[in-house]
């Protein structure tokens, strides 16, 4: 399988071409963002962590770890989401968009990691989607 092309920036900065396929990763709408000049190709609310999760972790440095932990285990749940995403980094750049402030320290670093580290093999892609087999 080819390099993913995968990427997280924060929706605050300006889009460019080169982003590729927009996804918004976070549940909440950002602050501040019109629904029409955000340039999303999709809002994905569902693989952003629960709200129980996000409030736990209140973007606090020292729970970082066992954030990250607890999101991994989240997103098992969601193989059929990190399936589509993965899809579609595989035809052209996948951009992560998130709101938080921290770039390191987010759930959208998560998520880009569980995405590179997920084996997306044309056959686990059709288990995840329950695609037809080609």
């Amino acid at each position: 399988m080819s390099k993913l092309d995968v990427c997280i920036k924060r929706i605050y900065e300006k889009p460019v071409k080169r982003d590729g396929y927009r996804v918004l990763v976070d549940r909440l709408w950002p602050r501040g963002i019109k629904k029409e000049t955000a340039a999303l190709d999709q809002w994905l609310r569902d693989i952003a962590p629960t709200p129980e999760l996000r409030v736990w972790f209140g973007h606090d440095p020292e729970r970082w770890r066992e954030f990250r932990d607890r999101y991994l285990r989240e997103l098992d749940g969601h193989t059929s989401l990190l399936g589509e995403l993965l899809e579609r980094a595989a035809d052209q750049r996948l951009t992560l968009l998130y709101a938080a402030k921290d770039k390191k320290v987010n759930h959208a670093v998560v998520l880009e990691e569980a995405l590179r580290a997920w084996p997306a093999t044309p056959a686990t892609l059709r288990v995840a989607r329950k695609l037809p087999s080609s």
